[in-house]
């Protein structure tokens, strides 16, 4: 407990040899004394506690000392204070930022751990602060050998948490954060989150008083900028879809099944975490005209040692969205077509799921990745296979977006369907807006002649 109230006595003499100088002072009413051989010594140390209590300092009612002396006295390691804030984020965590904690972290231990003679392999450590150490679900489990005796020697050589407030250390982390494991940049986006993470853990620090501010708000470290507008080179025409799609359709029983899972990418803009949850009753599907699907959740691939029921996937709500939020998105005649055949033909999983790999369960990306690879390779050109032309399925929900947005859909209307905010709509479309714009403003110069004429007297 800190207390402001605090009173500082004068030196006193007392009838010792070994100190016969005493400084008392008392914080929150408990009393606190220091022994001390000359009165020179007690009176430096009574200086720096007046000094303490006129700047404002609180103190420790306990041992009586002043928050800033308290705090260097305190030698948590960072080792065991990034564990502690691991544990701490696990239960709330999404499977995904689970891992992407673990990562973040381990990078920024590494950065922070000496080199030279007894540092155990880079590969090793990695491996142990990433699985073990970072993974919360496993603090209950021993690691293997290799990977307890370096995880032993981090918790013996891993800086004090105190010793990282210095704005040089910190740049030299960023700068690896800011790195792939080949020392290549890494993505602007994967930088910012990695620093995120960094800075979330620093502030912890600060909140436990094992730090006096976050380090990192000294640094003047450029954050790399990252890529916030589409790249219309990415974005592929209806024909060119429909081309992919048939590319798709044309790769033996797993390509027809698949068809319609990238069909829902490009003419519903669904996320492929969505498409891969998609059930029958979700999905309104008349015999002619436009369709409907309910949008409730999302089944994201990621590792089995993140998740907390240890399936490789974590079923859970829209993204950016409350759990229980449904999005409604009206569907065209081709997809409500596609969808029709598929369940005609594939049937629906035990649960209703109208998706499911080779050998049951959720589709993986490496499944669809390879089919969509190789449909490229046969819908496109050779020069088309060498560009960003739907590179990857994402791609397709962006060229769905940028579809409807050219087709004079809504700003309102597009964000709702694709389940984005406006104002990303906005920032990642721009170029596809800015097209728009002669076209939106001859709109605007049609209003105008036709209100003119409405407000023209009659003969």
């Amino acid at each position: 407990m800190h207390s402001y109230d605090v009173r500082v006595w004068s030196i006193r003499s007392r009838a010792s040899k070994s100190a016969p100088f005493q400084l008392r002072w008392k914080v929150g009413g408990q009393v606190h004394q220091a022994p001390f051989l000359t009165k020179t010594l007690a009176d430096a140390r009574r200086a720096q506690l007046v000094t303490a209590t006129t700047s404002g300092e609180a103190f420790d009612v306990e041992t009586g000392l002043p928050v800033s002396e308290l705090r260097l006295l305190n030698r948590t390691s960072w080792y065991t204070h990034a564990r502690d804030h691991v544990a701490m984020k696990w239960p709330t965590a999404a499977a995904k930022h689970r891992a992407s904690i673990a990562e973040s972290l381990t990078i920024a231990t590494l950065a922070l751990c000496p080199n030279g003679k007894g540092r155990p392999d880079p590969e090793l450590l990695r491996r142990a602060l990433y699985q073990w150490a970072f993974n919360a679900g496993r603090h209950d489990a021993t690691p293997p050998d290799a990977e307890a005796q370096a995880l032993a020697w981090l918790e013996k050589n891993a800086p004090a948490v105190i010793d990282l407030d210095s704005a040089q250390k910190m740049r030299a982390v960023l700068d690896e954060l800011a790195r792939k494991k080949d020392g290549k940049p890494a993505a602007p986006n994967t930088v910012r989150r990695r620093r995120a993470v960094l800075s979330n853990c620093l502030r912890l620090a600060v909140e436990k008083e094992l730090l006096p501010s976050n380090p990192l708000s000294r640094v003047h470290w450029e954050m790399p900028k990252a890529v916030e507008e589409l790249d219309e080179r990415s974005v592929a025409t209806p024909s060119q879809a429909a081309a992919l799609l048939k590319a798709v359709r044309e790769q033996g029983t797993r390509g027809e099944h698949l068809e319609a899972f990238f069909g829902c990418m490009y003419y519903a803009a669904m996320r492929p975490e969505e498409v891969s949850v998609l059930s029958k009753a979700q999905c309104t599907l008349p015999e002619t005209g436009w369709g409907r699907v309910e949008l409730s959740g999302a089944r994201p691939q990621v590792g089995s040692g993140w998740t907390d029921d240890g399936k490789p996937y974590e079923e859970r709500g829209l993204k950016h969205r409350a759990r229980r939020t449904v999005r409604r998105v009206p569907i065209p005649p081709v997809l409500v077509t596609l969808l029709r055949d598929h369940i005609e033909q594939f049937g629906t999983d035990d649960d209703g799921r109208l998706f499911r790999a080779v050998r049951n369960g959720p589709v993986r990306s490496q499944e669809y990745g390879a089919v969509w690879k190789e449909a490229r390779r046969k819908a496109l050109t050779p020069a088309q296979v060498a560009s960003p032309l739907a590179f990857i399925p994402y791609d397709l929900r962006h060229a769905c977006v940028s579809f409807w947005l050219r087709s004079g859909v809504s700003l309102a209307e597009t964000a709702r369907r694709a389940g984005q905010s406006i104002a990303v709509l906005q920032r990642y479309y721009a170029k596809v807006l800015d097209g728009e714009e002669d076209r939106m403003n001859e709109l605007i110069d049609q209003g105008f002649a036709e209100q003119g004429r409405n407000d023209r007297p009659a003969p």
